[in-house]
């Protein structure tokens, strides 16, 4: 932002960053804006000053939904019991290089 404290009625949004093309948007951290343009213009000129990046995402930091690491174990233990899910459960035939 502009150095200005933000009011209350300022949400707070999410800036993710692309880097470079082929490259995936990545978190970069978080700001005050009352709207999405400026939220989006507030974010170019923080974290992207030295044009590290091609592409810009803001997310309402509300919108977002997460899971707790403090409850990895239970959250994310019911994928442990699909064998299917790994690749060692299916054979390669010879041959194959890449599936």
């Amino acid at each position: 932002m502009t150095g200005q404290t933000p009011t209350p009625a300022e949400p707070l949004w999410e800036v993710f960053v692309r880097p470079r093309r082929g490259l995936s948007h990545g978190h970069v951290g978080s700001l005050h804006a009352p709207d999405a343009e400026l939220a989006l213009r507030h974010a170019r000129d923080l974290y992207t000053r030295r044009q590290e990046g091609v592409s810009i995402w803001v997310v309402p930091a509300a919108a977002l939904t997460a899971s707790s690491p403090d409850e990895k174990d239970a959250f994310f233990d019911p994928a442990a019991d699909k064998v299917y899910r790994h690749p060692t459960f299916y054979d390669v035939p010879e041959g194959v290089a890449h599936l």
